[in-house]
């Protein structure tokens, strides 16, 4: 492995830890009596506002930009962030009724949601590798989500919240990699993010009139907005470029470990030997859904 493609490996595997690590900051500060509303909307302002910054300093716009950049094309990204700011507070609701190494699973049915979302946009069947790799993901996560332990309770609530955010982040990813390919990846994640901002303040603002404690911008707004929504353009759009998608979407799944990690250090949560064994397989199903693309060279 040469060194380029070593530095964009770590770029991304600390791009995709950044993620990881959410859902354990989240959860800190529920047990602090913050409510999804104020973290949310805290963290979706801060990373809008860190994102404006880098753009200011990192794109310079050319002349031709402003014929590129028409209307039709920011109103897009602002649409396609609504389902950014939409996966968050899904995410957040679910986490609120299920401890953290569930919901990341839940999450990560974004892969096989996305290979169904994919073959009824193309009309195309989907491979044998890819519909080999959503069985065993479905195996993983019924071992990774423990609904085979009797002793083990769900709330219905968290997995509902839980499957919406995975269907959310499905269309997250899909515009994202379709929408105004043509401007920068800083500019188009800053309207993306605003738009995602605009939904969330809306949805927000009949629960934070009621209550909004400001100390939330200083103690977790900021280190969500970090590690959610600033750090992680940054690593990835620095990262990709120097692996290929294959090897990208394998080393981007250190997420699902990390959060589960964390959640076990940080909060106490107990992981037992299935669930183990269920995130393993989620990772191998990766791994298998991208080992077509991972020897292909990167043009």
């Amino acid at each position: 492995m040469n060194n380029s493609v070593l530095k964009g490996s770590l770029l991304v595997a600390l791009g995709a830890s950044s993620y990881g690590m959410l859902t354990t900051f989240v959860k800190m500060a529920y047990a602090e009596g913050y409510t999804s509303y104020e973290i949310t909307f805290s963290q979706m302002l801060l990373g809008l506002i860190g994102l404006i910054i880098l753009n200011l300093i990192f794109v310079k716009e050319k002349q031709s930009y402003i014929e590129q950049t028409k209307t039709k094309s920011i109103l897009k990204l602002m649409a396609a962030g609504t389902s950014l700011g939409l996966t968050s507070i899904f995410y957040y609701f679910a986490v609120k009724y299920i401890p953290v190494s569930i919901g990341i699973v839940l999450l990560m049915q974004s892969v096989w949601i996305s290979v169904l979302l994919e073959s009824i946009i193309t009309k195309k069947k989907p491979g044998l590798n890819k519909i080999l790799a959503v069985i065993v993901i479905l195996i993983g996560t019924v071992l990774a989500t423990n609904i085979l332990i009797d002793a083990v309770e769900l709330d219905w609530r968290g997995i509902g919240w839980g499957l919406l955010a995975a269907v959310s982040y499905t269309i997250t990813i899909y515009t994202s990699n379709t929408v105004a390919l043509h401007l920068h990846s800083f500019r188009r994640s800053l309207w993306m993010m605003l738009g995602g901002t605009i939904i969330i303040a809306i949805i927000s603002a009949p629960f934070l009139l009621e209550q909004f404690n400001l100390e939330i911008f200083k103690k977790w707004g900021l280190l969500l907005a970090l590690f959610g929504t600033i750090l992680p353009p940054i690593l990835f759009t620095s990262g990709m470029p120097k692996i290929n998608v294959g090897l990208g979407a394998i080393i981007s799944s250190v997420e699902l470990p990390v959060a589960v990690i964390l959640a076990y250090l940080l909060l106490g949560e107990v992981i037992n030997i299935y669930q183990w064994t269920g995130i393993i397989i989620i990772i191998v199903s990766v791994i298998l859904m991208n080992m077509s693309k991972l020897f292909k060279r990167k043009k």
